[in-house]
């Protein structure tokens, strides 16, 4: 495996590009889940907070290593058909 500055570039930009996904997603991911939450107790609004938070993070993760990957890959085969 070769390690090219156009990869890289890629694997960046596929970064910012799902961080800007993340935003708007996780408002409208947070928007369902609390509507479907209802009126709750205090503790029980303690622990929904805790498992959004965790959804959060896991959406944040999937989506930064897909879409880096994703742009690593275009990157790599942009920079290789160019020599």
């Amino acid at each position: 495996m070769e390690l090219s500055l156009p990869a890289w570039l890629g694997g960046l930009l596929g970064t910012v590009v799902a961080v800007a996904i993340y935003l708007p997603a996780i408002r409208v991911v947070e928007a369902r889940l609390r509507a479907r939450s209802g009126p709750q107790t205090l503790e029980q609004r303690a622990a929904f907070e805790d498992k959004l938070s965790l959804v959060r993070r896991i959406i944040l993760g999937v989506d930064i290593a897909l879409l880096a990957s994703v742009g690593y890959w275009i990157g790599g085969a942009l920079g290789a058909s160019h020599p």
